[in-house]
């Protein structure tokens, strides 16, 4: 490969190695159907996670002349009859929550007071109207600590689970990689805590299962540690435990509450 030829070309590579270190298993929740709607939200799901295929005109459509939905058009109905999980994390929003506003008006301060070109106060109040800030969100069950800084903060990295195969097997951890519908992953999840409550038992590591922040090595959070990490983190058991014991609360809590995940990597 060429040496870059300019500042621009050493960022691209800079960001592209980046996205490459990244590379992994991330856990998507996804909304939930609004009421009414659960069987076209099936149908789409299907067609968008289990590889069905789009509609497509028959003969007959063609010949008289009927529309079908492009990908673009579904992908918006989709969203359209979707509760988003931010509600369900009981995630304030700014415009709406006040608490939600005050937070924006910390960012704000932080982000300009000290420079000389910024957008008035409320300027940026309109460019960030609408944002859910996770940060403040009240179902903690639902923001785990193992998590990617590319995702939001809702968002499981299950490349964290690469090294829980010798403490619960291949095929439970394999199974992360499987976009699930909610009864599928609140399936999944009960069957992860129940592994997780047995391991735990025989080595006394119970308080594990209520203990939300990961066990510390050399005074630092495993999440902090390895964020960035595609496996191979060498965790010990209680750190894998630890794992287990997140990622299944983290179904449990989305599967029962109608959220799925897309397996995103």
């Amino acid at each position: 490969m060429d040496t870059p030829s300019s500042p621009t070309e050493k960022i691209l590579i800079e960001v592209l190695l980046i996205k490459i270190t990244l590379m992994g298993l991330d856990m998507r929740p996804l909304g939930k159907p609004k009421p009414g709607y659960e069987k076209r939200f099936s149908e789409l799901f299907n067609i968008f996670f289990r590889e069905e295929e789009y509609p497509k005109p028959t003969f007959w459509g063609k010949l008289f002349g009927k529309k079908y939905p492009t990908e673009e058009e579904l992908t918006q109905e989709w969203f359209d009859i979707q509760i988003p999980s931010y509600e369900t994390i009981k995630a304030p929003r700014v415009g709406r929550d006040k608490e939600a506003d005050e937070w924006a008006k910390e960012r704000y301060h932080e982000k300009y007071d000290d420079s000389d070109e910024k957008p008035t106060f409320e300027e940026f109040m309109k460019h960030i109207n609408g944002y859910y800030v996770i940060e403040l969100a009240k179902e903690l069950d639902g923001v785990p600590k193992y998590i990617s800084p590319m995702e939001d903060e809702n968002v499981f990295r299950g490349e964290f689970l690469r090294d829980c195969i010798d403490l619960i097997g291949e095929d439970l951890v394999n199974e992360a990689w499987e976009s699930k519908t909610a009864d599928e992953a609140l399936d999944y999840g009960n069957r992860l805590m129940a592994v997780a409550e047995a391991i735990a038992k025989k080595h006394n590591m119970e308080y594990l299962k209520d203990q939300r922040m990961p066990p510390e090595e050399d005074g630092k959070e495993p999440s902090e540690l390895t964020a960035l990490y595609v496996g191979d983190a060498n965790f010990s058991m209680e750190e894998q435990l630890h794992v287990v014991f997140s990622l299944a609360k983290w179904l449990i809590f989305y599967g029962k509450n109608g959220h799925g995940y897309h397996a995103y990597y």
